[in-house]
């Protein structure tokens, strides 16, 4: 062909197919990297979420978290084909072992990376007397849907066990180490002054609390952080009770259209939370208003002193 033969000429004598030559000339020359001559990924994009068998729609974010419980746990000799079966049967998802596979390896869990070292030793939670504000933090994700573009959004937030208040939250499209680690901060900032001792910060083991970046924060700012052990959700009970109730107000009630309608929704229900919304377990008041009555009443708080 380089000579100026015709290609039907060439391909006749080289008893090659027409339809081969021109799939491999496409794909090397119209869709590859002109730099590298890379051929072009084949096969569906990988999808950002799962479906369990009644249809409900799961983050890979939230499967992620599953799969750090589960490898935490008595499954840490398993492979990311035991992993899957484990997620269809305990959480009833309809899920390949390759999508658990590709997440493993996000998550570097495969083996035989799953040993590996960490810079920061887990600490298992404890039983602790919660007598006083800021001396306990819960620490969670939740996830939330945006109709309008069929995409997940994140909100990582902060409970003080004590008063019940939101400290911090970050809410986003995405929700990396990184995001929980500014909402710590911005929490640390606004709550802690720099004579009064550090929380306990409480978490799951989900990525973003067993990363690296998580473990230098508790590091620098003087931290405890305390993992609960996995499948013990009642040990994180009063962000996951939280959880239930912004679930049941505001996201199961709410169809959102666009990611800013979401946040502006969010925004407005914690502050309602923090400063309106009454509590019976604080004496039928809100976060805000016990925080006052406990600072005129500080001989009368012991029946609301918390075994957590």
């Amino acid at each position: 062909m380089e000579q100026g033969h015709p290609v039907a000429t060439v391909l006749r004598f080289a008893e090659v197919a027409s339809s081969t030559y021109y799939d491999r000339h496409k794909a090397t020359h119209t869709d590859t990297c002109p730099k590298t001559r890379t051929p072009p990924k084949r096969g569906r994009p990988a999808t950002e979420h799962s479906l369990t068998q009644i249809g409900q729609v799961v983050s890979n974010e939230q499967i992620k978290e599953w799969l750090m419980e589960l490898v935490a746990g008595e499954e840490h000799s398993y492979g990311y084909v035991l992993l899957t079966e484990c997620l269809r049967v305990e959480h009833h998802l309809v899920i390949n072992k390759k999508k658990v596979y590709n997440l493993c390896k996000e998550l570097d869990i495969l083996h035989p990376q799953r040993r590996k070292k960490t810079h920061y030793p887990r600490r298992l939670a404890r039983n602790h007397t919660i007598e006083k504000s800021n001396q306990l933090w819960q620490l969670d994700i939740k996830y939330g849907y945006v109709a309008g573009y069929e995409q997940f959004f994140y909100i990582a937030d902060i409970i003080d066990v004590f008063d019940r208040s939101i400290v911090g939250y970050h809410i986003g499209a995405s929700c990396d180490a990184k995001h929980v680690c500014e909402a710590v901060r911005a929490a640390l900032r606004s709550r802690i002054s720099p004579d009064q001792d550090k929380p306990i910060i409480r978490t799951d083991n989900g990525p973003q609390f067993v990363s690296k970046a998580f473990g230098e924060l508790c590091e620098a700012e003087g931290l405890i952080h305390e993992r609960i052990p996995p499948k013990t959700p009642n040990m994180n009970a009063y962000i996951e009770s939280f959880h239930a109730t912004l679930e049941r107000d505001l996201l199961r009630k709410e169809i959102f259209q666009t990611f800013e309608e979401a946040y502006e929704a969010v925004h407005k229900y914690m502050d309602f939370y923090n400063n309106r919304r009454m509590h019976r377990s604080l004496g039928k008041r809100s976060p805000a208003a016990f925080m006052e009555w406990v600072k005129e009443h500080s001989s009368d708080i012991a029946k609301y002193k918390r075994a957590v």
